[in-house]
């Protein structure tokens, strides 16, 4: 691929330019670009992109791939200013990054980068960013004339920041993939709302896992650009803010889902999931968290701000390895890891004597109290969460349902009687 002089010369319509200080360390996307466009894409470094996107030939383009690393963070000036310069010609940016700051991702995303993707690229990631950005937006609805008030939106929150609570803070981390853990917060939320008919408990879940969170898809919520918006300036967040995020299931729980696009786990800080958890405490009862699975800078917030943290797995090697690494990291960290309370998911029946053995040498080897055993729901499970709504909702005597039920109101008994000094 021959330098910028190629956009000009090549006869072929250029309808993309990948941007960079070096395409030669960005090989795979490369490969990439010529198996999606053939000959229909040119290169060029920065200097020479800020001058092309002035010209009347930039007219053709489609997009732009931006290409950086971490040296190219001092450069961000630059960079900047050739989004802004592409969102004015109505170019789309795909931003192609490796080993760069979350930072400085979310500031080029707040600047008008349609798309990021991860380098080196995984497959077909390329391909699924240009199919989005080439996907025009759905048209704009015709402004009706003024008409009688419309009915509410599904879902939108009605709940008025209250800011007087002291909210119990419960999160929940899954030890393996699949072991159960959104489900588990999902219904113990939905239980600790519904604990008492005259006078339930304000109750929130906050899906934290910024990638793969489920708990929208779970409770059949929508996902909507405020819970982004609400993450990328915590510091301007207050009460209002952070209630308008959060959406109603039921008009008993309030979610705040995880966002619309997968963003990188540690996109927000420490010091973001501090300003989180302030709101959620001052106006809610109980601060359900469902937690991603993967330890990052932020987790040792969290456990710091619970009161009991659940941990889930299942009686299998993975998640016995993943408890021990777990519970060495907490201690060589000397993290409060006595906060810790491991839930066995899916456990065996009463009368399998050799899988209750099983438990029992698990717990002996790790140095663990396995306290809660989930039994198995079986295909009811499965069925809630396709329908989007709890366990109680569908099977109220569904033999997991009933285990969570009894934790809930433990824990409410348990919060109740501290409150009131019993």
């Amino acid at each position: 691929m021959t330098p910028s002089a190629a956009v000009q010369s090549d006869p072929a319509p250029i309808v993309a330019c990948t941007i960079c200080r070096d395409v030669q360390n960005f090989d795979l996307l490369i490969e990439d670009m010529e198996s999606e466009l053939g000959e229909g894409w040119g290169d060029l470094s920065f200097a020479d992109a800020a001058v092309f996107l002035e010209q009347p030939d930039a007219e053709s383009l489609e997009f732009i791939a931006i290409a950086m690393d971490e040296e190219d963070e001092s450069n961000i000036g630059t960079i900047a200013a050739l989004i802004k310069s592409a969102v004015k010609r109505d170019i789309a940016a795909i931003v192609i990054a490796e080993e760069v700051s979350p930072m400085v991702l979310h500031q080029l995303l707040r600047l008008g980068a349609k798309e990021f993707v991860p380098y080196p690229l995984p497959e077909g990631a390329l391909h699924d960013a240009i199919e989005r950005v080439r996907t025009p937006p759905a048209p704009a609805p015709v402004a009706a004339p003024p008409a009688e008030p419309q009915a509410e939106e599904p879902h939108t929150n009605r709940l008025k920041p209250k800011k007087d609570c002291e909210g119990v803070i419960l999160p929940v981390h899954g030890l393996a993939g699949g072991v159960g853990a959104t489900t588990f917060a999902v219904n113990l939320a939905w239980e600790l709302a519904n604990i008492e008919k005259k006078n339930p408990p304000r109750v929130c879940i906050l899906d934290l896992d910024l990638q793969y969170g489920s708990v929208a898809t779970y409770l059949d919520l929508p996902r909507r650009d405020a819970v982004y918006e609400l993450l990328s300036d915590t510091e301007a967040m207050d009460s209002e803010s952070f209630m308008q995020a959060l959406l109603s299931f039921n008009e008993k729980l309030h979610v705040l889902t995880s966002p619309a696009d997968m963003l990188p786990l540690d996109l927000v800080t420490p010091e973001d999931i501090g300003r989180l958890l302030q709101e959620a405490q001052a106006n809610f009862d109980y601060v359900v968290i469902d937690m991603p699975s993967t330890i990052v800078q932020w987790t040792e917030t969290v456990l710091s701000a619970a009161h009991v943290y659940f941990a889930l797995f299942e009686l299998d090697m993975r998640s016995a390895q993943n408890a021990l690494r777990l519970i060495r990291a907490l201690k060589a960290e000397e993290l409060p890891v006595e906060k810790v309370r491991y839930i066995l998911n899916r456990a065996p029946k009463f009368t399998d004597l050799s899988g209750k053995s099983r438990v029992k040498r698990l717990g002996e080897s790790l140095d663990i109290s396995v306290e809660v055993r989930l039994p198995d729901g079986g295909k009811q499970v499965v069925q809630a969460g396709d329908h989007g709504v709890p366990l109680a909702e569908i099977a109220r005597k569904n033999p997991l349902r009933r285990e969570v039920q009894k934790l809930a109101k433990s824990a409410h008994d348990l919060n109740r009687s501290a409150a009131t000094g019993g």
